[in-house]
Order: structure tokens, then sequence, then C-alpha cells
């Protein structure tokens, strides 16, 4: 089967290119006719450093271009079980192959579930990447009823949805954020709200069992005094892996962890996520919605930093 598909991040810049190109589904794949993805910060942040190295290798930039992906099944492989021809479903995969800012995506089985039924298509494809950050990030925090956590980046993608599962999981939640964006941290569930214009909160001593970094820009030592003695640090990497790697880490003073959450898609969790959205207990923020033609401009909103919630791609209306 041919089909238009994306390439890009060509020499550190985004470009789309139409091309075709014949994909095949794996014994455990299914063919997903996409109709929207989404941007990370990741696609930026790790996928442009790779792809400028490729033309000098392989000669072209491979499909890099999307990890989230909502839409409909055209075609099963022939180990697929849990899923049909017509199925809606949502998921993720990191693999390069998938390009999810496409037409169309190959991704596995085990990498998808059957779509929320009260989300869109464009509303589905904000969460399966930032979503399962969110609760694999908690469940390393071994966030529980009762526990007191700290989300930093509260009112972006990752963050907007621990606030909402640590506060479903029975959590205090309070979160970091600008003041612009107080309304929207708290209106998904955060008790209260540090305004980081406002001075340097790391400094302060509080008792969070649980720090929470979604931006990638703490470190552990920065947030140290946060935490009670036997409390979890947990991000999404960034500076934080220069000082506990990429396992558990141990800090001084107390018995404080430290922990980097590598995101996982697997149709249990994103099972559970939606049955969060469909209790109620978690929305989708959406902070604004691009073309596929328009993906570059997406990718800029990106960068920017002041996104709210999640920027989606839609690929087909």
């Amino acid at each position: 089967m041919r089909f238009a598909t994306t390439e890009g991040f060509l020499n550190r810049s985004l470009v789309v290119v139409n091309r075709d190109i014949e994909l095949r589904c794996g014994d455990d794949d299914v063919l997903v006719e996409v109709h929207a993805s989404s941007v990370n910060p990741k696609d930026w942040k790790l996928n442009t450093n790779f792809s400028s190295l490729v033309p000098h290798i392989a000669g072209r930039a491979p499909n890099i271009i999307g990890d989230d992906l909502a839409g409909v099944v055209l075609e099963c492989g022939k180990k697929v079980t849990a899923f049909s021809v017509g199925d809606q479903v949502y998921g993720m995969d990191m693999n390069w192959r998938t390009a999810a800012c496409a037409e169309r995506a190959i991704i596995s089985q085990r990498m998808v579930a059957r779509k929320p039924d009260k989300l869109s298509f464009g509303e589905a494809a904000a969460v399966p990447l930032a979503g399962l950050t969110a609760l694999q990030a908690l469940r390393l925090g071994n966030t529980q009823a009762g526990s007191k956590v700290l989300v930093i980046g509260a009112s972006g993608g990752v963050g907007s949805f621990a606030v909402q599962i640590a506060k479903a999981l029975g959590a205090a939640v309070t979160g970091v954020c600008s003041g612009k964006n107080q309304s929207l941290v708290l209106g998904l569930g955060a008790g209260s709200v540090i305004d980081y214009t406002q001075g340097d909160y790391r400094r302060e001593t509080r008792d969070f069992d649980v720090v929470f970094d979604a931006t990638s820009y703490e470190t552990p030592q920065s947030c140290a005094s946060l935490l009670q003695n036997d409390g979890f640090f947990v991000s999404t990497g960034g500076q934080a892996t220069a000082y506990t790697g990429w396992a558990t880490a141990k800090l001084l003073p107390g018995q404080h962890q430290a922990k980097i959450v590598m995101v996982k898609s697997n149709t249990a969790d994103l099972d559970a996520l939606r049955e969060l959205i469909e209790a109620g207990k978690v929305r989708v923020v959406i902070d604004s919605e691009f073309s596929l033609g328009d993906i570059e401009q997406a990718y800029e909103r990106s960068k920017s930093g002041r996104a709210r919630g999640k920027i989606v791609i839609n690929i087909h209306d």
C-alpha cells in the first residue's frame, strides 16, 4: 500500500516532503489512517539532533516526525487479535518508523488502545505521550492517596495531565506555573499554585512526598529542600540526567530518591488513561491546533515555551 507521508527535520529545520512510501504491516502491527497527531518538545529537542546527522550517513532524513496518533485501523497483521479494521484507536510509539504526522502510520498493537469515546480524534491524539509520561512518573514517585505532590510545569502538556492524575489518585497537588496560568492549574485540581515569577520557590523548605519536574530544567539538588526525607524527585530528563544518570540515584542528606521517567507506550496504561477520561477525572487541555501543512508553525509554538496544554496536528478533518 502506497500513500503520501511526511519527512522532516532535514538540516535541523522542519521540512514537510510528500513522498510515496510503501508500508507493510508486521505480524503484530496495525496500519492506522491517522486523523490527528500532536507536538511534543521531545520532537525538536531530540529528533532534530539525530536527523541532522542522517543525510551524511544514509543520504536522506528518516521518518521521525510525530509519536502520538489517533485514527482508524485500516489493516491488521497476522497476529493482531485485540483490534479489527474500523476500530478507532489512539497511542504512541517513539520508534522512528512511526512518523505519526502522516496520512497513515504503522504501529504495534501493543502500543495502541481504543480511543476514548468522549474525545475527538484531535483530543485523543494529545493524550498518549504526555499522559503516559505523567502517569508513569507519578508511579515512580509512589504517588497515592494522601501524598503531597508538587508538579513543576503544571500548565504544560505533561504537567496538565500530572496535576489531574495525581488528584485522581487522592494526592494533595501543588502546581508550579506563571501567575497567568494559575486559574487553569487550579481548575485542573491543584489545591494551590506557586507562581515561579514571584521568587525562587526552590529555596523554600517544604515537605512534599513527590516533586515531579515536567519541564526537565530542574535537578535533584535544586529541589532537595522541597522534599521530605523519604521523598521522590522525578524528572522527564534534561538537566537531571547530569546528576542522576538514567536510573535511580540517592541524594544527600536524607533518603531522597531521584528518578528519570522513560515513558513506554502500552495498551494497559492507555486503557487506564481512557478510564480516567471517561470517568471525567482527566480532561485534555488543548493549546492550539494546526493543519499538517502548517506543522512548522506548530513546532515554533512548542519551542516558544508558552503553550498551555498540548498542540494538535490535524491530518484528516
